[in-house]
């Protein structure tokens, strides 16, 4: 591959084109396991420890079937080089929250333009769907500049950015760690009737927000919606999914479908989305994909699918992650059902066997 730089840019550029497709509302230009295989052999090329896991697993370049190539682990990101690109020419570093025992993951990209495109595609659809805008949005949450390294804040400020009010700052209300509550109540009350906002925010730090409301209510105006993702890992208290759902719609008097639920990884390009806000059928705890990105649940060990409506730990396909893995193995349990997947927490104790299998394959000394 004498020209990786144009190689990664032309592959940007189909990723980026199933982006703008459903963006558009026309169908994707190409089939979803095409530019898989092509991402498999780019990434095989350019990546060497995916190279000895594909080389391990008897996986051949030339199959042209891209689901069945050799999915990454996660922890990958913690302990080797999962990247396609010289050192130099990699721009943006987003890394894991560090919240349990042991090292950060590193996604590194060479630029963000394919992860913004593909989080504004999504999110306009999922979350700001038929809402007017610009509108107001909040983040509960840090700044960019004050956590450069994170790939949430990193995208609520693209949202902040994009579905704003042209030349507005981008209002976060969390500093040090701490949420501005004071600041944050007041802004929430000073919003006018007529703009529906659009509050983001971790789980976490709903929590805490709860706390200092006190019981108190801050209404925002009619049609408003809010985003809370993550769940509590590493944390020494914990809200059921409901019961925070539950509150967060009581403290901003809202409709429970309008607190919609996200869930991405710093490993990945993509996110997915509740549609309780867009779908007046939805159901909750229900993710849906774009068109460029699939969760399949797989056996722990085997790695391999398991049948519909069992639960498995996700093998996360993302178009949008050209540059690092575009296939990617969590320790989270999923189950597909009608319209998505559900979570269903993470796997308990050692990581799965098969995860644990593919980590050393790819860190082997030998091909």
């Amino acid at each position: 591959m004498n020209d990786p730089i144009g190689a990664s840019d032309a592959l940007h550029a189909r990723a980026g084109a199933m982006i703008a497709a459903y963006d558009g509302g026309e169908p994707p230009p190409e089939a979803f396991e095409q530019l898989a295989a092509d991402l498999t052999r780019f990434q095989a090329a350019r990546v060497p420890g995916y190279a000895r896991l594909c080389a391990a697993r008897g996986f051949a370049m030339d199959a042209g079937a891209g689901g069945r190539a050799p999915a990454v682990p996660a922890d990958a990101f913690k302990t080797g080089r999962v990247f396609a690109f010289d050192d130099q020419a990699g721009a943006i570093a987003f890394r894991t929250s560090g919240t349990t025992v042991g090292a950060r993951g590193v996604h590194r990209m060479r630029h963000a333009r394919t992860y913004d495109a593909a989080a504004l595609a999504f999110g306009r659809r999922m979350l700001f769907g038929g809402l007017p805008l610009p509108a107001p949005v909040l983040v509960i949450g840090p700044s960019p500049e004050s956590a450069p390294d994170s790939s949430l804040a990193h995208m609520c400020a693209t949202f902040a950015r994009s579905f704003g009010a042209a030349g507005d700052a981008v209002e976060t209300y969390v500093a040090g760690g701490v949420i501005s509550t004071d600041r944050l109540r007041a802004r929430a009350e000073a919003l006018g009737p007529s703009r529906p906002a659009v509050v983001l925010a971790t789980s976490f730090a709903l929590v805490h927000w709860l706390d200092a409301l006190g019981g108190r209510t801050v209404p925002l105006p009619p049609r408003s919606r809010i985003m809370q993702t993550g769940g509590f890992k590493g944390r020494s208290r914990e809200v059921s999914p409901a019961g925070l759902r539950r509150a967060v719609a009581a403290a901003f008097a809202v409709d429970e479908r309008a607190v919609v639920s996200e869930y991405g990884m710093t490993e990945l390009s993509s996110q997915f989305w509740e549609a309780t806000a867009v779908d007046p059928g939805a159901p909750r705890g229900v993710y849906v994909e774009p068109p460029w990105a699939r969760v399949v649940p797989v056996d722990g060990e085997t790695l391999e699918p398991v049948s519909d409506g069992a639960a498995g730990i996700a093998r996360i396909e993302d178009l949008a992650n050209v540059d690092s893995a575009w296939a990617v193995l969590t320790h989270d349990r999923v189950r597909r059902v009608a319209g998505g997947f559900e979570l269903l927490g993470r796997s308990a104790g050692a990581p799965p066997r098969g995860c644990s299998i593919a980590l050393d394959e790819m860190l082997s000394a030998s091909a």
